[in-house]
């Protein structure tokens, strides 16, 4: 299958003259991991799905698209082949480099666009830059993935959509179809008792690695969940912007 002309980039291609021309004040940093995503959707599902959202939000907003950190917290995931996982210190080290790195360029404000639900340290990393007086926001917020999801039909709670389910598979079919294989129509798997989650890893909850209902993805639904989430950017900007 040909890659549609909708598909991620995941690599920016502006030059130098770009940046100095767009003279951006915000950049986004998209935040992924290289995890199981069941047997129908790539490892890099995450960084897919935070690159799309970053593309749509810089094309609607002008802000500094920066290249996806690739490789995050997927110690969840470690059962699973293919998995690969760097600590909470080491993202943390480079997420503040980066950020060190913007503002000695004369870009003050970071938005890391995050699309893995176990990078729970960013949080803490946007927490603390605050705290220090710097510019920096964690985007989409649950809030902000709860309402795209209800504006785009997704039918699967996001406690029961946990990992390659109805609402990252949409996401895929409509940017990535190519990379979506088959057999997501047959492997919808409910497992909402995950107490253990953190100190078992997800192995216990799922054979196939799969948390969701992906029976029910479109590519319909993937655009429109995209479409609320860039317009809920609006707010986030005004904060960061303002603050």
């Amino acid at each position: 299958m040909d890659t549609p002309a909708h598909a991620v980039r995941a690599l920016p291609t502006e030059t130098t003259g770009d940046a100095a021309e767009r003279k951006a004040t915000v950049a986004l940093l998209p935040v992924g991991s290289y995890e199981q995503h069941g047997p129908y959707l790539p490892l890099s599902t995450d960084t897919l799905i935070a690159c799309s959202v970053a593309e749509r939000v810089a094309a609607a907003y002008p802000v500094q698209l920066l290249p996806p950190l690739t490789v995050s917290c997927s110690q969840e995931h470690a059962r699973w082949p293919g998995t690969v996982s760097i600590t909470a210190a080491t993202l943390t080290a480079v997420v503040r480099d980066i950020a060190d790195s913007l503002r000695r360029s004369g870009v003050p404000g970071l938005v890391l666009v995050n699309g893995h639900g176990g990078n729970y340290v960013l949080r803490n990393v946007v927490q603390e830059a605050t705290a220090e007086g710097h510019h920096m926001a964690l985007f989409p917020v649950g809030a902000d993935w709860d309402e795209a999801s209800a504006k785009a039909g997704i039918e699967t709670p996001a406690r029961s959509d946990m990992h390659a389910g109805e609402l990252e598979t949409s996401i895929l079919l409509h940017t990535r179809p190519d990379c979506v294989r088959e057999g997501y129509e047959t492997s919808d798997l409910i497992s909402d008792d995950r107490r253990h989650l953190h100190t078992l890893g997800l192995g216990p909850y799922t054979e196939s690695g799969v948390v969701g209902r992906p029976s029910l993805a479109t590519a319909r639904k993937g655009d429109e969940v995209l479409t609320a989430l860039t317009g809920a950017f609006a707010d986030h900007l005004r904060v960061l912007e303002s603050w």
